[in-house]
């Protein structure tokens, strides 16, 4: 395989620390060995390839699904537990001036009915995630971004203001601005939710296999041949659903076409109640600044306090470590009276964006059966779990029967510079957080 970061950033150093690690133990699951055949070969084992596999599988198709690690090893079994709307890197604004009012109002569609898939799944299968947040609220860090959260809620139904004098009555004290809170989405413990994919989607019949990564894909006549350490597998079908994690060889197509990123998350302790009042944030809505570059944080339902940021750009030792002094030294800004708690638990992982800021799910163009998902760009406990869906309808042949916005199906355009676009990061990194002044 050949990535566009270093081997320090697919080790499993970044995720050392990780809390969610603690609080689910995952299966030991077989390694792929032999010539296996599928009808399906998922590629990739977090929300978006453990759905498709669950829902091809319930529907009677032979599954085999392939983790380089194991399920739940990258992005869907670190991140912040946000099942949210969201997906795409534009606003609604932006939306509608790139595609069109009625293209904006069809992803809104399928933002939301993507989170209500994640809670009807944790429900119909049984997952005990530990959900908790009515919606999610967005916090003002500075006047003029108030100023657009008031405009905002005056299209959004449901939408409601909290005006600066109010946040502390909502247990939301701080140096904000004012609020913006959206009544859809909760927050959940990823690694049991994601955990919970892989029991079910094996209970239904899918094979899952850990530490087999597609080395190579091949075609001969309609088949597929995936090339793996320890042999091959052969189907009619693949889906590609490795996001940040991607390859640029596997397949040839995906080179270019993605940019993962880096994101940093820490735990604290449980916190006191005298802790809590001294800060005055005692609520239980999962809640982000509007920077561009943001912060994420939740007060979780066992009283820790989760805390994540965007920014990193390198993946090294050194830069690791330079992204958890930041998170830190962010979470004590913004959280003074805590700067004494200790946060023992400290990971990062990549996200992945695309250049037109919209997340995939489709056909990969000119190679029949292949279809790949991914690029949701911070948000894909429910977009990546909403996007194996619509796969395992279209890997089936059928037409999705939920909301499948068109510049979803658009294919994904190479970012310039090939394997060197990273540098294309920095200047942007450096005019957003110009742009959160």
């Amino acid at each position: 395989m050949r990535r566009i970061f270093g081997s320090y950033a697919y080790s499993d150093a970044p995720r050392m620390g990780c809390w969610w690690d603690e609080t689910a133990t995952r299966p030991d699951w077989p390694e792929a060995r032999g010539d296996l055949r599928a009808d399906v070969a998922v590629i990739g084992g977090g929300f978006t390839g453990l759905s498709a596999a669950l829902h091809l599988a319930e529907a009677g198709a032979d599954v085999a699904l392939l983790d380089a690690e194991y399920p739940g090893w990258g992005a869907s079994g670190r991140n912040g537990g946000f099942c949210c709307l969201g997906g795409a890197k534009l606003s609604a604004a932006q939306f509608a001036r790139a595609y069109g009012p009625e293209q904006a109002r069809d992803f809104h569609r399928a933002e939301v009915e993507a989170v209500h898939l994640v809670a009807r799944l944790l429900d119909r299968l049984g997952i005990n995630a530990d959900t908790h947040s009515r919606g999610e609220t967005q916090l003002a860090h500075n006047r003029r971004a108030m100023d657009r959260l008031r405009r905002a809620a005056e299209a959004e139904d449901g939408a409601v203001v909290t005006e600066p004098a109010g946040l502390a009555g909502e247990g939301m004290a701080g140096s904000f601005h004012g609020a913006l809170t959206r009544p859809v989405g909760f927050g959940l413990n990823p690694r049991k939710y994601v955990l919970g994919l892989a029991r079910a989607a094996a209970a239904a019949g899918a094979r899952l296999y850990q530490k087999s990564p597609a080395q190579r894909i091949g075609k001969t006549g309609t088949t597929y041949r995936i090339a793996l350490p320890q042999g091959d597998l052969q189907a009619g079908t693949v889906l590609l659903c490795t996001n940040g994690y991607s390859s640029e060889d596997v397949p040839g197509w995906l080179a270019g076409r993605y940019i993962p990123a880096q994101s940093t998350v820490l735990v604290t302790r449980p916190l006191t109640d005298a802790e809590l009042a001294a800060q005055g944030w005692t609520s239980d809505q999962m809640a982000y600044d509007t920077r561009n570059l943001l912060h994420y944080f939740r007060l979780m339902p066992d009283r820790r306090f989760l805390f994540g940021m965007r920014g990193g750009l390198t993946s090294t030792p050194r830069a690791e470590a330079a992204a958890r002094a930041r998170t830190r030294a962010d979470f004590e800004a913004m959280f003074p009276a805590w700067r004494g708690v200790e946060s023992a638990h400290m990971w990062s992982g990549m996200v992945c964006l695309a250049r037109n800021r919209v997340p995939f799910a489709g056909p990969v163009p000119g190679e029949p059966g292949l279809f790949a998902g991914l690029a949701y760009h911070g948000n894909g406990v429910a977009m990546g779990s909403y996007a194996g869906r619509l796969l395992a309808d279209l890997a089936q042949g059928r037409a999705p029967d939920l909301p499948y916005p068109e510049p979803m199906r658009h294919p994904m355009r190479r970012f310039p510079l090939g394997r060197a676009r990273r540098l294309l990061m920095p200047p942007l990194y450096a005019a957003l957080a110009l742009g959160d002044l």
